[in-house]
């Protein structure tokens, strides 16, 4: 207990209430239905107080001392409370950050603390059920369903009809994405509610309370799901770069290597469920909610947008600088690097950077082993954007059927399509051929002249002047990508 806060004090929620008194904390289970919960049978709430204070002991062992009866005026047991030790108030993590105190070595330990709970947290069959595509799917429709009839009364009809919309496409291509993950064991019976009020920054390490007890499948969940809930609450807070630190560090101690667009996807998830509680409060009558509502909302299209799964496109004849760009694109987004060149010599048997210049479709370069190379270079597309990754995809790119069986690809894997098309002058772009080192490319100035007679119309491309120096030219990709998002 801190030396500032009074001796007794009472907290609510949407389904509980808080009492402190002295060093003590008594928990009460309102008896409401909420939908998602169901409170209102007192047998019901003792059993939810017996298992939170042996789930919560798993994080918080010192800290749930037990579960407590109210009795009546009779002497007959009426209902039952949860009794815990008291923590600081001033301790709490949402008051630290808040008043902007220095948090991050307590981030870093909160990280690793819940890297080795889910390291140690139960596994199974029923666990890995709970993490598919399909249950995701589910428990965002869910909510879906409880949040429609707020459409353009708390919320922004528009906003919440896109966010279903993204939140489908994500998934619609992802199954891959989701069966890696319960096979590299990410999915856990894990904690289903971290926010920042209720973590206790103390000098001998952190305090990790309240975890999701009344509905056991909602807490079966992928870890980083599970600490995304806290990134975002983060967030909410004003401290979206502790967030991300949150993610690094808990990356780092738990191994987990999990693409950016998974982690986009959680936050929006676990945004959206906050989403929920915000309206179903205003429900209840609490008109400031629907303001936190909207900010939810907001959240949750920020991070779907930012975490949409992409096919990036990127063509021209030789000397145009595409590989430079596609490069450059996949530094700046974080995304995979496919290049034709690079995958034409691994199928021939060959060093990539080893030179194997021939004549015009002939070698390496006829029209069967372009075919070849352009067909992997789709399967490994494929593969990528359904486990969650952007891809770059660097080719000339100058037949329209090869053009149309990537954005099939795409569209198969709900990956949005961009295509850029690298434009300079022939005189550069032979000077460039000329002058060029280190290149995983064959062609020379004959080539690219009897490609570019080849070359059929591209209108669906976005046209990239390259003519100005790789970095104008990448943030100019970049800024068009943008707009699109």
């Amino acid at each position: 207990m801190s030396e500032t806060q009074p001796w007794a004090a009472v907290r609510e929620t949407h389904s509980g209430a808080v009492f402190f008194a002295g060093d003590r904390a008594w928990k009460l289970k309102k008896p409401v239905d909420l939908g998602f919960l169901d409170f209102t049978d007192p047998g019901v709430r003792e059993r939810v107080c017996r298992r939170e204070v042996d789930l919560n002991r798993r994080l918080a062992p010192d800290v749930y001392l037990g579960v407590a009866a109210v009795t009546g005026p009779d002497g007959a047991v009426c209902d039952h409370l949860v009794a815990m030790r008291r923590m600081p108030d001033d301790r709490r993590l949402s008051g630290l950050v808040r008043r902007g105190e220095p948090v991050g070595p307590a981030i870093r330990a909160l990280a690793r603390l819940l890297a080795a709970f889910h390291a140690g947290a139960h596994r199974g069959l029923a666990i890995d059920a709970d993490g598919t595509r399909d249950a995701v799917r589910a428990r965002w429709h869910a909510s879906f369903d409880q949040v429609r009839p707020f459409h353009g009364v708390v919320l922004d009809a528009a906003a919440a009809k896109e966010i279903e919309s993204r939140a489908d496409l994500f998934l619609a291509g992802r199954e891959p994405l989701f069966a890696r993950r319960i096979a590299e064991r990410r999915v856990v019976d894990g904690h289903g509610d971290l926010i920042a009020d209720d973590i206790f920054c103390l000098d001998d390490g952190p305090r990790v309370l309240d975890c999701l007890e009344f509905d056991d499948r909602l807490r079966h969940v992928d870890g980083l799901d599970d600490v995304a809930f806290l990134a975002m609450d983060l967030e909410r807070l004003g401290a979206p770069a502790l967030g991300a630190e949150l993610l690094d560090a808990y990356a780092e101690f738990s191994g987990d290597n999990a693409p950016p667009a998974l982690r986009r996807h959680y936050l929006a998830y676990r945004a959206f469920v906050r989403v929920k509680v915000a309206c179903l409060r205003h429900a209840q009558g609490d008109p400031a909610a629907a303001e936190l509502a909207r900010a939810y909302a907001e959240t949750t299209l920020r991070q779907l947008r930012a975490g949409e799964v992409r096919a990036i496109v990127v063509g021209g004849l030789p000397g145009s600088g595409k590989s430079t760009v596609a490069g450059g694109l996949a530094d700046a987004l974080g995304a995979t690097l496919l290049q034709s060149d690079r995958i034409r010599k691994e199928l021939a048997g060959a060093d990539p950077e080893q030179h194997l210049p021939a004549g015009y479709r002939q070698g390496i370069y006829t029209p069967e082993w372009t075919a070849l190379t352009y067909s992997e270079l789709a399967r490994r597309a494929s593969e990528l954007l359904g486990l969650g990754e952007t891809v770059v995809l660097d080719a000339s790119w100058t037949s329209a059927r090869e053009r149309e069986a990537i954005a099939a690809v795409a569209h198969q894997s709900g990956g949005r399509l961009s295509a850029l098309r690298c434009e300079a002058p022939e005189d550069l772009r032979r000077r460039r051929l000329v002058t060029r080192t280190g290149s995983l490319s064959d062609a020379r100035p004959a080539i690219s002249r009897e490609m570019a007679r080849d070359d059929a119309p591209w209108p669906s491309a976005f046209s990239l002047d390259t003519t100005g120096t790789p970095a104008e030219t990448i943030e100019n990709a970049l800024a068009h990508l943008a707009q699109g998002s």
